[in-house]
């Protein structure tokens, strides 16, 4: 229990860390920077903070490197390039509302391709925290049908699972487990390649970093922004954020991810005065409603003993025979 507890608060630390990159990097994209070259210098700039920590765990090159390469190319790379192509041409509600489809789809990987049972109310949970996130985002406001637009954002949420389950792996493996700020440096690293492939950094307008970003009409270093971005967004946010699915596991932690789109919209409003309308308030209660339900009601990891009982819905499964399911 005392594990699930501390799983939790690193989930929603990880939340909220992920939640403040939105509004401390749109003033540095109001000031001249492009949004991928942002996106760059976030990924580079916590590469450098964790490179010390990638050449502690190398050995995980040798021993992982599936693991490093997966982790690299969908939750760091693949999430941020497929998010920002997709906003290029739907609305950025539209867009958030389908990467965080990402919680239903966990469930999904868990009960069709692991073969462990889910329990309906932690389905409901998903559904409940989906809904309220199309209110937050208010999804509905300037909804334009761009298929090639959704199918980029369904790969946002398509990487946005890959997190969750790359995350998750190995960490049932005592001693033996891989390292997972070794996971997150190596992950880093790969992703920086990527992106650097696709952003093309040289092109950058580099003195706006020397300069001021306006936040909300308040003058603000952008090389501040940019710390903020880098290691409270992206460092302490995927640091916590991997912990927190090990002790918890792929599909509460995915529940209660969705929060990042509150958070962001609340600091949005609190920081660049964008204002929250009513539907977005109960959208948000919504969501914390949704994430609440689907914490309390999957089983935490080593909860149960060998012979415990999973309930799903109103049936009961031997854990034996959970085991069996995933061989």
């Amino acid at each position: 229990m005392q594990g699930g507890r501390v799983g939790l608060g690193l989930a929603l630390v990880s939340a909220f860390a992920f939640g403040g990159s939105g509004p401390a990097a749109k003033p540095l994209i109001e000031a001249g920077l492009d949004p991928l070259h942002v996106v760059w210098l976030r990924v580079a700039g916590a590469t450098l903070v964790m490179l010390p920590l990638a050449v502690r765990h190398r050995d995980l090159v040798r021993r992982r490197p599936a693991l490093l390469a997966g982790f690299g190319l969908l939750a760091v790379a693949g999430v941020q390039a497929f998010y920002f192509a997709s906003i290029s041409r739907i609305p950025v509600g539209v867009a958030l509302l389908v990467e965080y489809l990402a919680p239903a789809m966990v469930l999904g990987w868990v009960r069709f391709v692991q073969r462990r049972p889910v329990t309906r109310t932690a389905a409901a949970g998903v559904v409940l925290a989906v809904g309220g996130l199309a209110c937050v985002v208010e999804v509905w406001a300037g909804l334009s049908f761009d298929l090639l637009g959704l199918l980029l954002a369904l790969g946002a949420a398509c990487c946005q699972v890959g997190y969750f389950v790359l995350s998750d792996q190995g960490g049932d493996e005592g001693d033996e487990a891989p390292d997972p700020l070794g996971v997150i440096a190596y992950g880093l690293l790969v992703g920086t390649a990527v992106l650097t492939v696709v952003a093309r950094p040289w092109g950058m307008d580099w003195p706006v970093l020397a300069g001021n970003a306006q936040m909300d009409g308040r003058p603000v270093p952008a090389w501040l922004l940019l710390g903020w971005v880098v290691l409270i967004a992206t460092v302490l946010a995927y640091v916590t954020g991997v912990v927190s699915v090990r002790r918890l596991s792929p599909q509460v932690a995915g529940v209660v991810a969705c929060l990042e789109a509150v958070i962001a919209t609340v600091l949005a409003w609190v920081l660049l005065g964008e204002h929250l309308s009513a539907p977005q308030v109960i959208g948000g209660v919504v969501v914390l409603v949704g994430a609440f339900v689907a914490q309390r009601s999957v089983p935490q990891k080593g909860s149960v003993g060998a012979a415990d009982v999973v309930a799903s819905g109103g049936e009961s499964v031997q854990r034996d025979e959970v085991a069996a399911g995933r061989r």
